[in-house]
């Protein structure tokens, strides 16, 4: 069944199992991308169409939005990947593959701008991403301080 909602979206919903916690698989016709105003997470499919010669300007649309998680693209046509790939902000592009369900350590899932954490998932670099290092040294004897106290031995 299609919805009509905000933004002129329309969306087709079928219905969720009535036990459990599920979200139902939804397909969402948007008139532009920048219709979509936050990211969205979940079995939803985002159709957006435009014109043969304005994929540039869907490109920039896209990464207008700030969020770059990942970008799935299915094209036959070897030029229209290449333009994809060069205008993508996107962490992670997949072109005529699976895009969910990147294995940890083998396929990056990194994301860019908003989204994800920047370097690949459960890679030598990952955990780094989430600890800030602060530093913070005091010069008690600047301050008026006794700094010999600090080296006596007890």
């Amino acid at each position: 069944m299609w919805r009509s909602g905000a933004r002129k979206a329309r969306w087709c919903i079928p219905a969720a199992p009535a036990t459990g916690t599920f979200a139902a698989p939804a397909i969402i016709r948007l008139d532009c991308a920048s219709d979509l105003d936050q990211e969205v997470f979940g079995p939803i499919l985002h159709v957006v169409r435009y014109k043969a010669g304005g994929l540039p300007r869907l490109m920039a649309e896209i990464n207008a939005t700030g969020y770059g998680l990942t970008m799935g693209l299915h094209s036959r046509i070897d030029d229209t990947a290449k333009l994809v790939r060069e205008l993508s902000h996107a962490g992670n592009l997949y072109i005529n593959c699976n895009m969910i369900g990147a294995v940890v350590c083998v396929q990056p899932f990194g994301g860019h701008g908003l989204s994800g954490t920047g370097p690949i998932a459960g890679g030598p670099n990952y955990l780094k991403r989430f600890a800030t290092e602060h530093v913070i040294s005091i010069n008690t004897a600047a301050a008026g301080g006794n700094a010999s106290l600090l080296t006596m031995e007890e």
